[in-house]
């Protein structure tokens, strides 16, 4: 029987496993709403709430485990351990891997300089925050302890102050949360990216939190921006001091905070030392756009720039040029790079499982919630204890009146189950005093131990009314809470790191002195640009070109001339003569859709220049069509360098010429016709993407071939091919003209 009960069993699972391989593959539909709630909502939540963003404590989970495992572990007031072994023992409680829980331990390192006040007193190379290159070493090379500042956050965690949950696997407990007996959420830097949120909250110094938080708890009304001067950030430098938007910051939790480097000038050496930056910058980032700047003949004062940092702090030294004013260089370089920059706000804090963003105001009136919360429960765990204490005291102090009758009572009683009734029986106790009684050792079953221990009633006694009156008094947590901060500020108060600058004006560089000097500009069909003086031109003619190039056009101009170069996809990109060096005619020149950053394939086609944008540019298109645009039209209030739509795609552009008059064009076409317009003859248009108006009739599959500036000496009889309307056909070149042709 049994058999033939496991055959349709098996047969049945067969059955399931076949329908299963026969629906593989089979795309089920379903709605996108439903997989996000599914799926993604569940990730979402568990980063927001169990990862990025800190908890009223001033910690992620990711800082609690590790802290916390520290502590377990003894390393608080210890010789360090090494940072492999403590990394292991972090992992009972967060199952994130190795090389995570060792990234958190870094930062909270104090070798890292990434916090105000570290939590891990470090030994070894764990790394530098204002440095990409400084990388830290591996675990099993450093060590670690807790810094003495994480008293304050384990004093009392063993008085059920705050909450316990069980780790990931339930083989043991943590904490929800660390009962910080100051607004450690404001005293580090705090960064984090969820799922559609993020928190950034900046530092500020730990006496002027810890005094705000105080005022404010003897006034609800106090004005913050009294204690709280500005944020205090680890890299030290100055905070850009702004009181409309600290206010900001204060109220909402949003905004910016301007930090400025801290630099010293060397005169012996003529060199800058640049000793603090701003939290958000590295050496690297600002070296590397200083080089950038330089490259691009932006900054011309500095000769070398480097990273001189050691085991003495940071330090980037700039040379610079002679005679060079190293405040205005430095005025230059907070413009222009990360030597000057915002630190931006989101106080994003969870409260409770929710995500908060609160001002300064409402997040020192939460954490005191949690405090006095904190408080309450350590103040009703030792009532605890001390009631529980009192309560066997009270029953030792029943069998005082008569010690002979206590041993007799344990004497005379024949089983050893019966001694707590008996007891109980004999002096009125109840079971909890007469089991206390009944383990009390016989040395000291005597008058004097007890008299003694009885004489501790009487103190115990007002121990309980007193903090009975502490569990029900707001006001006396409150003093509690505020001696607390107030011994906190006289261990662990530093001075301000990051100084403030109440009247910084806002750095503006003067505007560069261009020399203005004679120059010829030429542009080849190839589209190289060349710059050359009329000594350089004088002293050597003959241009080196590329095979088949040719110079398509040459200007006298000045140095501050400005350039327009026109492409074949119709674009203008803008310059400036003094953007270039002054080359030689035996030099190729700069290649003008490399120089200026040209789209991939496009090719700089016409050259124009101009100094005040007056005049016109004339387009002739190969449908006949002409179009006159004015110079103003390319002309932008800002420093834009590429206009798109410069000109019409709707036929090739066959020739472009730029001119502050009016004359006239020989128009030639494919059948062989020449047409001589005036530009009188087309009106202006303000809108450089017109199709322009026809000048010239074409016969069906011929094109306009090629225009140039009409002169006097062209033609025998130059109003043969002059017309008083356009559009016109032009006419057949007349054969007393006909020996030019070659050279049109």
């Amino acid at each position: 029987m049994a058999r033939s009960k496991k055959q349709p069993e098996k047969a049945k699972q067969t059955m399931d496993i076949n329908a299963e391989i026969a629906g593989a593959g089979t795309v089920l539909e379903e709605p996108i709403t439903e997989t996000l709630e599914t799926n993604y909502m569940p990730y979402a939540m568990s980063v927001i709430v169990s990862r990025a963003i800190p908890e009223i404590d001033g910690l992620k989970p990711s800082h609690r485990k590790l802290l916390y495992s520290m502590y377990k572990s003894g390393l608080l007031g210890s010789e360090r351990k090494k940072s492999a072994s403590i990394v292991g023992d972090t992992m009972k409680l967060n199952p994130h891997g190795d090389a995570a829980i060792y990234d958190t331990m870094v930062r909270l390192a104090r070798g890292n300089e990434a916090l105000l006040h570290p939590y891990v007193d470090s030994k070894g190379n764990f790394g530098k925050i204002y440095s990409k290159n400084m990388a830290y070493a591996a675990a099993r090379y450093t060590e670690a302890k807790l810094e003495s500042i994480c008293k304050e956050f384990f004093a009392d965690i063993d008085k059920d102050t705050v909450d316990f949950v069980p780790n990931y696997d339930n083989t043991m407990m943590e904490p929800t949360l660390l009962p910080t007996s100051f607004p450690n959420i404001l005293t580090n830097v705090n960064l984090g990216i969820a799922v559609g949120m993020a928190s950034s909250i900046c530092s500020f110094n730990l006496e002027e939190v810890c005094t705000t938080a105080i005022e404010l708890m003897k006034n609800p009304a106090h004005d913050i921006l009294s204690t709280l001067k500005a944020p205090d950030f680890p890299g030290g430098g100055y905070v850009i001091y702004n009181a409309q938007e600290l206010d900001k910051i204060y109220k909402t939790g949003r905004g910016s905070v301007k930090v400025r480097a801290k630099y010293t000038y060397d005169k012996s050496q003529n060199c800058i030392d640049i000793t603090e930056i701003p939290y958000t910058a590295t050496i690297e980032t600002i070296i590397d756009k200083v080089i950038e700047l330089v490259k691009a003949g932006k900054i011309k004062e500095i000769s070398d720039i480097r990273d001189e940092s050691d085991l003495r702090g940071l330090k980037i030294t700039i040379d610079l040029r002679r005679s060079v004013d190293p405040d205005k260089l430095m005025a230059k370089l907070f413009k222009m790079t990360a030597l000057e920059d915002n630190f931006p706000c989101n106080f994003n804090i969870l409260i409770g499982t929710t995500p908060k963003v609160m001002g300064v105001g409402e997040i020192l009136e939460e954490w005191t919630a949690f405090r006095r919360d904190c408080v309450r429960r350590r103040t009703y765990f030792t009532l605890t204890n001390l009631k529980n204490k009192l309560h066997l005291l009270r029953g030792l102090e029943a069998i005082l009146l008569d010690i002979d009758k206590a041993i007799r009572i344990v004497r005379e009683t024949e089983e050893e189950q019966m001694v707590v009734p008996n007891l109980m029986i004999g002096f009125g106790i109840d079971e909890v005093q007469a089991e206390y009684v009944a383990e009390i050792r016989l040395r000291n079953l005597n008058r004097e131990y007890i008299i003694k221990r009885t004489e501790e009633i009487a103190r115990i006694q007002d121990e309980v009314y007193d903090l009975e009156d502490i569990v029900n008094s707001r006001r006396r947590i409150d003093k509690i809470i505020i001696a607390e901060l107030e011994a906190v500020i006289k261990k662990y108060a530093k001075p301000r790191k990051t100084q403030i600058e109440y009247n910084a004006s806002e750095y503006v560089p003067e505007p560069e002195q261009i020399p203005d000097y004679p120059v010829n500009l030429f542009f080849t069909k190839d589209g190289y640009f060349k710059k050359i003086t009329p000594l350089s031109l004088r002293m050597g003619s003959e241009h080196k070109l590329k095979t088949d190039d040719e110079i398509m056009t040459h200007i006298e101009g000045t140095n501050l001339t400005e350039l327009l170069f026109f492409t074949d996809k119709q674009q203008v990109y803008k310059a400036k003569v003094c953007d270039f060096e002054d080359h030689k005619a035996s030099v190729l020149g700069d290649y003008i859709p490399a120089k200026l950053g040209m789209d991939e394939g496009e090719k700089a086609i016409y050259m124009v220049t101009t100094t005040d944008y007056k005049g016109h540019i004339m387009l002739f298109f190969e449908n006949g069509k002409a179009a006159k645009i004015p110079m103003s039209a390319f002309e932008t209030k800002s420093n834009r360098k590429k206009l798109t739509a410069a000109y019409s795609d709707k036929s090739p552009l066959v020739a472009l010429f730029a001119s502050t008059e009016e004359r006239e064009y020989i128009v030639k076409s494919s059948a062989g016709r020449y047409l001589i317009v005036h530009s009188g003859a087309v009106a202006l248009k303000t809108s450089r993407s017109t199709q322009g108006v026809a000048a010239m009739t074409l016969k069906k599959n011929h094109i306009v071939e090629k225009v140039t500036v009409f002169t006097e000496d062209r033609f025998v009889n130059a109003n043969r091919y002059r017309t008083k309307n356009i559009p016109a056909t032009g006419s057949v070149l007349a054969a007393n003209d006909a020996g030019e042709q070659l050279t049109f």
